[in-house]
């Protein structure tokens, strides 16, 4: 099952959950990640879930070291 949420893919595979099941793990990584393009769901044997997903490159700003 795949779904679009606010412009983030949700995909869900070994299990079928409900709607609002993966909006809240879109939520959940998306609290705790920026620039999130894509989620991964994936219902393991013990009944634990993997939650995959990718992300924009994050802005690289590079820090020059003077050493004297």
């Amino acid at each position: 099952m795949t779904i679009e949420h606010e412009g983030v893919r949700v995909t869900a595979t070994n299990f079928t959950p409900s709607l609002d099941e993966l909006k809240a793990y879109a939520e959940f990584v998306k609290a705790r990640v920026d620039n999130v393009t894509s989620i991964k769901v994936t219902l393991c044997d013990n009944d634990e879930v993997d939650i995959q997903w990718t992300a924009h490159n994050q802005r690289f700003e590079r820090i020059r070291r003077i050493t004297g």
